[in-house]
């Protein structure tokens, strides 16, 4: 093989390398907004966990980048699979957590839907 061939090839695999490693970089709940669309792990302190039972799909809130109504972002796992869980999704107020799936839009803020609990992990973020 030729020299530029090797070196073509280098390049594309460090790129793919590159890649795949920041798909696992932790988004700070403040510029989650900036990766809407994309797959992703946003990590913070939930400030507010709240189970909002008047709302359509009865969902539960992770708060997190800021106190509840000014809040960055937010995990929402609808009603339909808190039972996916074996603890109580308020617990985790106070903790540091990353959510993990598609961003998206919710009004100003981003949002992850979380559905099972392997996307949603306890994070150790010192």
């Amino acid at each position: 093989m030729s020299k530029s061939l090797i070196s073509l090839m280098s390049a594309a695999l460090l790129a793919s390398v590159s890649l795949a490693a920041a798909a696992d970089e932790m988004i700070p709940p403040e510029t989650a907004t900036r990766f809407v669309g994309k797959d992703g792990m946003v990590c913070g302190k939930v400030e507010k966990a709240r189970y909002a039972e008047g709302s359509e799909g009865q969902p539960t809130f992770l708060h997190m980048g800021g106190a509840f109504p000014r809040h960055t972002f937010s995990a929402r796992i609808p009603g339909s699979a808190r039972g996916n869980f074996t603890f109580d999704l308020l617990t985790l107020e106070g903790k540091t957590v990353c959510a993990i799936g598609k961003i998206a839009r919710d009004a100003s803020r981003a949002e992850i839907e979380v559905t099972s609990p392997s996307n949603l992990k306890l994070a150790n973020i010192k």
